[in-house]
């Protein structure tokens, strides 16, 4: 299989798993492993690099809202200002637990097994949230009190351990603290924007020594492929969610979990 490939299989994966409450880190290392895509130094590059374009897709699609804050955080608008520093609040805990902890937690807890365990219980968790008659509160993602930001931020953490979803983690602390769907959902995105340029900025720094102008061309394909992918991945889920909840969602991790379990059982 030609890199070109690999890169565009990588990046339909990514776009389509980064959003959703699946798991993308999840989704990637199995595809590493029952699939042999991507593996090597590169490759590992490769899946956290390409979700700029992910990034990216939020940008686009919430444009005219992050420009909105953006003027009001230099014209007094209070509520923008807020919303500013309840992303950076957010954002801090995954900062400290991934400075702190990251090497161990990748070299200890990045393994099919793990994966696969931690996808059949957060589908079990998904599934349980999904008919609890939760009473919202708040529906605006850009509105939500600091403290609950800060709580949103710490629930993220977990999702530093593979399978787990950052999205599903931060989804679910919204839920529980009062917010909708919807806003759950949507501050998930935003919250994704400096988690994942920091992400990006750090191991593109760590690996720009090895890039060769073959590596950046194949990276430049899985951004664009995560990029499309990701726009119509977000404006689906958004009105499916609004209406269905995170049933199929659940099922799906409940299903790729123990399909994976059975397979490396079967010593795959």
């Amino acid at each position: 299989m030609s890199d070109a490939v690999r890169a565009v299989i990588l990046g339909i994966i990514e776009g389509v798993t980064e959003f959703l409450p699946v798991s993308s880190t999840g989704h990637l290392l199995l595809a590493e492993r029952f699939f042999h895509l991507g593996e090597g130094a590169f490759w590992d590059s490769f899946t956290v690099l390409i979700q700029l374009g992910a990034i990216l897709a939020i940008v686009v699609l919430y444009f005219k809202k992050l420009w909105d804050v953006a003027i009001g955080m230099f014209t007094g608008d209070a509520y923008a200002r807020r919303f500013v520093i309840g992303v950076l609040v957010a954002f801090l805990p995954a900062v400290i637990v991934g400075l702190v902890a990251g090497k161990y937690i990748k070299s200890l807890l990045f393994n099919p097994w793990v994966v696969c365990f931690s996808l059949i219980v957060g589908g079990a968790i998904l599934l349980w949230v999904d008919r609890l008659d939760l009473k919202a509160r708040e529906h605006d993602a850009t509105r939500f009190p600091l403290l609950m930001y800060l709580y949103i931020g710490i629930a993220q953490c977990i999702a530093m351990i593979p399978g787990v979803s950052r999205s599903g983690a931060s989804i679910v602390a919204a839920m529980f603290l009062g917010a909708d769907k919807r806003a759950a959902a949507e501050f998930s995105f935003f919250l994704a924007i400096p988690t994942m340029i920091g992400a990006f900025a750090y191991d593109f720094y760590k690996s720009r020594s090895e890039m060769t102008m073959d590596h950046m061309g194949v990276v430049a394909i899985g951004f664009v492929v995560s990029f499309i992918t990701a726009i119509i991945v977000v404006k689906t889920f958004l009105s499916y969610v609004t209406r269905h909840g995170f049933v199929l969602f659940a099922w799906w991790r409940v299903i790729v979990g123990t399909l994976g379990l059975i397979a490396l059982a079967l010593g795959h």
